[in-house]
């Protein structure tokens, strides 16, 4: 099996859009560097449905080493849709190296889920929901999947939603994601019967936010419930706050609606 890049362009960047590429940054005078080299090899034939491995020597490619940075070898960078993903220095023994790699490579159906969390932005609820379904059913352990699984049955069925984030766990890199969804579960759940909220004037405004947050119209539950927090913050046990900590959780810092509201979320609190 051949490792060698001869054209890193092809063979790394513009694979990685098809298949994550491990990169193992290495120079025939390394000691370390061939103690990890057969262990990346095998694990390569071993999750060649997942992944594939290029070696590159750094003597042989000093621009492309400089310009990944590499100062110490061996170095190891995934790349994912042509950018790095995740990396890691030295030579680490091969249960840490499969560790690594279970939480560094990602899906082999990450284009899909991808899909399906645009189908959610975009309020396609129903489509997304069919889409992570199959997912989770061919991949199980898919904590990213299930999660949005859970976000996409939110709105229609809050109790399955927290059933489905029981699967995932402390440890999990989207363990904060499914707490998430169990808070605003746990808020769908208590808004079912708009008489059992405490009677205030914000009662309404606050029961069309839930309403948004059903529907996964996020960014208009984000305005509902910034406007709920500045006129009575503790109403239904500051139940507004903790579900706008909990919608920025399931964007992500980079979506366009955190970057946008929170900043007026920090504004009405203080």
């Amino acid at each position: 099996m051949k490792y060698d890049v001869d054209d890193f362009e092809a063979e790394v960047i513009q694979r990685s859009h098809t298949v994550p590429v491990l990169v193992d940054f290495w120079a025939e005078w390394c000691g370390p560097c061939k103690v990890l080299g057969p262990v990346l090899e095998r694990l390569a034939e071993q999750h060649k449905d997942q992944w594939v491995l290029a070696k590159l020597d750094t003597d042989a490619n000093p621009t492309i080493s400089a310009r990944y940075g590499i100062r110490s070898i061996p170095n190891v960078k995934l790349f994912v849709d042509g950018e790095v993903r995740d990396e890691f220095v030295g030579a680490l023994p091969e249960p840490r190296v499969v560790d690594w790699l279970s939480k560094a490579v990602p899906s082999k159906h990450h284009a899909q889920i991808a899909e399906a969390r645009e189908m959610l932005l975009g309020n396609r609820v129903s489509e997304a929901e069919e889409k992570l379904r199959k997912i989770v059913v061919a991949e199980r352990g898919n904590d990213e999947a299930i999660v949005l699984l859970a976000q996409a049955v939110l709105g229609t069925d809050a109790d399955r939603a927290l059933t489905i984030v029981e699967r995932v766990t402390l440890g999990s890199k989207y363990f904060e994601a499914s707490e998430a969804v169990r808070e605003l579960a746990g808020l769908v759940k208590r808004t079912e019967d708009p008489e059992s909220l405490p009677q205030d004037p914000v009662r309404d405004e606050y029961f069309k936010a839930v309403g948004d947050v059903r529907s996964n119209n996020f960014e208009a539950a984000l305005q509902g419930l910034i406007a709920v927090i500045r006129k009575n913050r503790p109403y239904d046990n500051d139940g507004a706050r903790k579900a706008c900590i909990a919608i920025f959780e399931l964007l992500g810092a980079d979506h366009e609606a955190t970057r946008t509201y929170r900043p007026q979320f920090s504004q009405a609190l203080f």
